[in-house]
């Protein structure tokens, strides 16, 4: 039904990354967007026939979730490598040895159109069950150019028949494959010069991502990358300073990128340069604890700054094989300090700005019409639980 009228609800609009919670709140929507919001006692809600009526009889409703950060398209998984890292072995090592991305890289390539789509497909139902309305979804596991389109086009296509709206981000820029070893520049400039305007062209993506880290491309060559989306139009993302200070939140910043994302090694030059573009800082918990780092981000300071945090599941083989956004919720509570409301403002408000969208991750007139009423009464029992939360009833205008 075109028309929905929710009543007896406690509604966390998460208006400004706040609970903002409305007691006894209802909400009206129309056309897919939300068209009144308010206490459930208000003459605004009189005469409002031939609506979908819902009763959330006290139960806590809020924006469906944001995922601003997954690598869902991908073929087999690491766990021997999990074991390695548990005798012993590092992310790096692991790397050099030719596993990490590349062990998925080839995996990847070799899996056909379906049966990459239909693993994706399960992971990606996984997230929706969970009350996720908006997921993002980068490539960066085919590094050719045929590979690369090709996953975004799987992405792409997965949002057919699912309550769900997918984001791709071309993530070329992930690892140097193997055909290229030792010709980094090489691999670049397929990146900048084949790649990016391929898929500026086929619209298969929304942004571009690169992974600026020793163990992937220095800050020059992801300058090159993030010159090459500008001159095709495309908003940037970047994997910075997750296993050492290469100055990659500064280098986002520069190019007013949507989001920086992991951080732990972010200086106060970076946070400052992101709070003056508006860069978001996406937090990964997922990965901080699977890989048992021991270096915290910097949240106090991104706080003191002004600076917004999202919280993403970072769903991928390697380094956080997951698809619960509330489990990371609780986990960027208890291993990195945010508060419940920050948790739920990460994964709702914030979320959403992560990926260049300002019209959901809050309830409000004019936002889009996409809530989730849940099994509780206190916003923060989405963090509080170790372990995935499903919601009671979901909607989403399609």
């Amino acid at each position: 039904m075109d028309r929905i009228l929710l009543t007896h609800g406690r509604i966390a609009t998460m208006r400004g990354g706040r609970y903002d919670l409305i007691e006894d709140g209802a909400l009206y929507a129309e056309g897919g967007r939300i068209r009144w919001i308010g206490p459930t006692g208000s003459s605004e809600l009189s005469d409002r026939a031939e609506v979908e009526r819902i009763d959330a009889k006290g139960a806590l409703v809020t924006p469906l979730l944001v995922d601003c950060h997954t690598h869902l398209v991908y073929a087999g998984n690491r766990a021997r490598e999990y074991e390695m890292r548990l005798e012993g072995a590092s992310y790096e090592q692991i790397a050099k040895m030719g596993g990490g991305i590349a062990s998925t890289m080839r995996a990847t390539r070799d899996a056909s159109d379906w049966e990459l789509s239909a693993q994706t497909g399960k992971r990606l139902d996984a997230l929706v069950a969970e009350g996720v309305g908006t997921v993002e979804i980068k490539s960066g596991y085919g590094l050719d150019v045929e590979n690369e389109l090709r996953c975004l086009r799987i992405a792409r296509g997965l949002e057919r028949g699912r309550a769900v709206h997918v984001r791709t981000t071309l993530l070329g820029a992930h690892a140097l494959p193997p055909e290229f070893k030792g010709r980094a520049d090489d691999y670049v400039r397929v990146v900048c010069e084949e790649m990016i305007p391929a898929v500026a062209r086929e619209k298969l993506a929304d942004a571009v991502d690169a992974f600026c880290e020793g163990i992937a491309f220095t800050p020059e060559q992801v300058r090159r990358v993030f010159e090459a989306a500008r001159d095709n139009g495309l908003p940037v993302k970047l994997h910075a300073d997750q296993l050492s200070d290469l100055h990659g939140a500064a280098l986002a910043a520069e190019f007013g990128a949507l989001s920086a994302d992991h951080l732990e090694y972010t200086n106060g030059e970076g946070i400052a340069a992101m709070a003056k573009a508006g860069t978001v800082a996406v937090m990964l918990p997922g990965a901080f604890h699977f890989l048992r780092e021991t270096r915290l981000p910097p949240v106090e300071a991104l706080r003191k700054q002004g600076v917004r945090m999202a919280v993403a599941t970072d769903s991928n083989p390697g380094t956080s094989p997951t698809t619960s956004l509330t489990l990371m919720m609780h986990l960027a509570c208890s291993l990195f300090g945010l508060t419940p409301e920050e948790a739920l403002a990460g994964a709702t408000s914030h979320g959403a700005a992560a990926l260049g969208l300002a019209d959901r991750g809050e309830l409000d007139v004019g936002k889009r019409a996409e809530f989730a009423v849940w099994d509780a009464e206190e916003p923060a029992e989405l963090a509080y639980g170790i372990g995935p939360k499903r919601p009671i009833l979901t909607r989403y205008p399609q």
